[in-house]
């Protein structure tokens, strides 16, 4: 219903000069939906206040609502040109009089789980980079057209918008650090299998798949598993507040997650604008911890020496970091699912063995999922996803290796089916040609080396695909950038 109002989106985007990439496509369609999508909510409430016989306080004034200066309409409910604002002038009221607006609702808020303050947040951190007016006024038009009214019509806009992040994703660049691919986000769900009352966290959310589709598998099933839609309206009040936790470093991730949980049916998003990393996870308290952990933390990234102490095990790789604090986040008993890259497997360097000591001896790493290169496009490294449940040491680590039969790429990228068997196979923890067991007991103690060696098929390095081989020379060049600007900082 809405897909060719997207393209139709897509399209003046691309002929305006403030958006060059599909970043900025997806960041300045995210917040003009917000604000399309925060005038139908307040229309629903006020009628349901009506209704009831009762008054509703709008949180926007009247000035800045979308209805006046996006999309005012005549008296017989037709987009009204002569009072429509465009061209420079709309640029000057979005820039100098709207936007600083939203940015004081943060102040004004009276918490931040209020939507009132999800508002000052995305607009203290986003900026509007229409430069014409008069394609900024044919994009108000179309968002216009779009509606959020049903469950119908956001389950479908949601779908729009997961494949815009996926276009974003798909880019490169910085995009691919914000998406995960979404058939092996719900296989990891399957395998963890989240339940209502249960808390879920993701500490590098990027664009929120982790728990939009952790709520999918919550609200809707997932073909024949998860909770279906037969919830009691305590559980819907439980999903909608008490269930979805996560926090994000990065501006324009941010903007986007709160975005794709809104499409999702989470009105004000628990989404925590602040690098996880900052906090001293000794201070993490009982009360602080999760049920369920899903992530998969930025790799590649270094931090600094501040930030380093505050772990116990010193390492500058970020997602050598973010391991550690998810342990800490996870309750006794509490089960996570975590992306890494495949080399924290078998790394000689202190830091390493010393972490997957603390992994083995404080949790129950009981599944590795060996991920093809491709899977993650941009990535340039191979992964793995560790499966495991805090409070009991690692007796037996159940190891299987994905081989979709194919290279897997942007044309070609992984499908539900590709998962199918390693959900199936893992719920008995059953042997084949792709899975086997590991007793820890025949683990070196010293350098406790798990990397992925399948007995069933001969140890030989296949030819990686030339895009694989692409994008670990493009990540290998943005290492040495780092490292020069570095460099060029002690000078």
């Amino acid at each position: 219903m809405f897909e060719q109002t997207f393209k139709n989106i897509d399209d003046v985007l691309w002929k305006e000069a403030g958006c060059a990439t599909e970043l900025d496509y997806t960041e300045q369609t995210s917040w003009v939906l917000f604000l399309k999508y925060l005038d139908d909510l307040e229309h629903e409430r006020a009628m349901e206040a009506e209704l009831v016989g009762k008054s509703y306080d709008y949180i926007i004034d009247d000035d800045f609502r979308w209805s006046s200066w996006s999309a005012p309409k005549n008296a017989d409910g037709n987009f009204d040109h002569d009072t429509a604002l465009t061209g420079d002038d709309l640029i000057l009221f979005v820039n100098g009089k709207l936007f600083p607006y939203l940015q004081g609702f943060k102040e004004r808020a009276s918490s931040p789980d209020t939507i009132e303050y999800k508002i000052g947040e995305i607009f203290g951190e986003i900026h509007n980079k229409f430069q014409s007016g008069y394609s900024l006024r044919d994009a108000l038009e179309l968002i216009d057209s779009l509606s959020f009214r049903s469950q119908k019509e956001k389950h479908e806009l949601s779908h729009l918008y997961e494949a815009k992040i996926r276009n974003m994703g798909n880019a490169g660049r910085n995009g691919g650090e914000y998406y995960t691919p979404r058939p092996l986000i719900r296989a990891m769900i399957r395998v963890i299998k989240p339940r209502i009352g249960e808390r879920i966290y993701d500490g590098a959310a990027g664009s929120a798949g982790f728990l939009c589709e952790a709520h999918d598998y919550l609200r809707y099933g997932a073909k024949g598993t998860g909770h279906g839609n037969n919830l009691s309206t305590k559980d819907l009040e439980t999903l909608q507040n008490l269930t979805f936790y996560a926090k994000e470093k990065k501006s324009l991730p941010y903007v986007i997650g709160i975005m794709n949980m809104i499409l999702h049916g989470i009105d004000a998003p628990n989404i925590v604008h602040t690098n996880s990393l900052t906090e001293n996870i000794s201070d993490i308290q009982e009360k602080d911890r999760f049920d369920v952990i899903l992530a998969n933390p930025p790799f590649g990234g270094k931090e600094r020496k501040e930030v380093q102490q505050n772990f116990p095990i010193k390492t500058g790789e970020t997602a050598f970091l973010f391991l550690q604090h998810f342990i800490k986040y996870l309750k006794a008993g509490g089960r996570a699912a975590v992306v890494i890259k495949n080399t924290f497997l078998s790394n000689s360097d202190n830091a390493s063995r010393a972490l997957r000591r603390e992994l083995l001896e404080t949790c129950n790493l009981h599944t590795v999922l060996d991920c093809p290169g491709g899977t993650f496009l941009g990535a340039g490294v191979k992964t793995v996803v560790l499966f495991f449940e805090k409070g009991a040491p690692t007796r037996k680590i159940w190891y299987y290796q994905l081989d979709p039969g194919r290279s897997l790429g942007k044309t070609n990228p992984l499908n539900d089916d590709d998962l199918k068997e390693f959900v199936k196979l893992q719920a008995g923890f059953k042997d084949s040609e792709n899975s086997w067991t590991v007793d820890i007991a025949d683990v070196d103690p010293e350098t406790l080396d798990l990397s992925v060696k399948n007995p069933y098929k001969a140890d030989e390095r296949p030819l990686r695909d030339p895009e694989v081989i692409m994008n670990e020379i493009a990540l290998l060049d943005r290492e040495s950038e780092k490292i020069l600007e570095g460099i060029r900082g002690l000078l």
